[in-house]
């Protein structure tokens, strides 16, 4: 998709709102010397895409916003189930070896824990098995349950939270990745993940958004 660029008909569409708003449709076909029909396409893209507003019987409204602050608006209505990713999960028995070898095959930054019941009890990032592996330890006998960070230390979020307030928690806490849960009477189960490239992706399909 490409980034949307107003021709100069759309241009003088909203030079003409801007200084005579509210007016009709037809008003401005006229000023145009064009037909209501061939107005139309033009029209619908503006109000798609957030510059002009449109009222029944009174006629279009100039927005009066920039194109940067449509992408701010866009941004701030996306929710995690927009962007979220499948999750990747080790049993909180498995070694730090075989939780590293995961991590490489899975290429991903952030490991999620649970038990046998495959709730979620732990997160797993780079850093621990890092910190873990320093050392002589023997990792193939260290459980991962060992060094993971624990409930009620681990931050979470739902798929219908905002995806811009989600960002704001990596960035808080400095993490890659945040689990998406679902609650339930047994407890937390893990069903999807959020990283910084989720919210990467989610900026490059806005700004190369192609609204018709």
């Amino acid at each position: 998709m490409s980034t949307i660029e107003l021709n100069k008909r759309q241009e003088l569409i909203l030079q003409i709102v801007k200084d005579n708003g509210p007016i009709t449709g037809e008003a401005i076909a006229e000023r145009l010397d064009l037909t209501r029909a061939t107005l139309r396409p033009d029209l619908a893209i503006l109000t798609m895409a957030g510059y002009l507003e449109a009222r029944p019987r009174v006629g279009y409204f100039y927005t009066g916003k920039t194109g940067a602050q449509l992408l701010t608006d866009k941004l701030m209505k996306i929710k995690v189930k927009d962007y979220q990713s499948i999750p990747v999960v080790v049993n909180e028995s498995v070694s730090v070896y075989d939780a590293i070898c995961t991590m490489f095959l899975e290429d991903v930054g952030t490991l999620f824990v649970v038990d046998r019941e495959s709730l979620l009890v732990g997160v797993l990032s780079r850093k621990d098995l890092l910190r873990a592996s320093l050392g002589k330890q023997e990792l193939t006998k260290i459980p991962v349950n060992i060094i993971m960070t624990r409930m009620p230390n681990i931050t979470m979020c739902e798929k219908d939270d905002f995806l811009l307030e989600v960002a704001g928690k990596l960035i808080e806490k400095q993490i890659d990745a945040i689990p998406i849960v679902r609650h339930t009477e047994k407890g937390i189960e893990v069903i999807g993940r959020v990283t910084k490239t989720n919210m990467t992706k989610a900026l490059v399909a806005l700004s190369g958004d192609e609204i018709i």
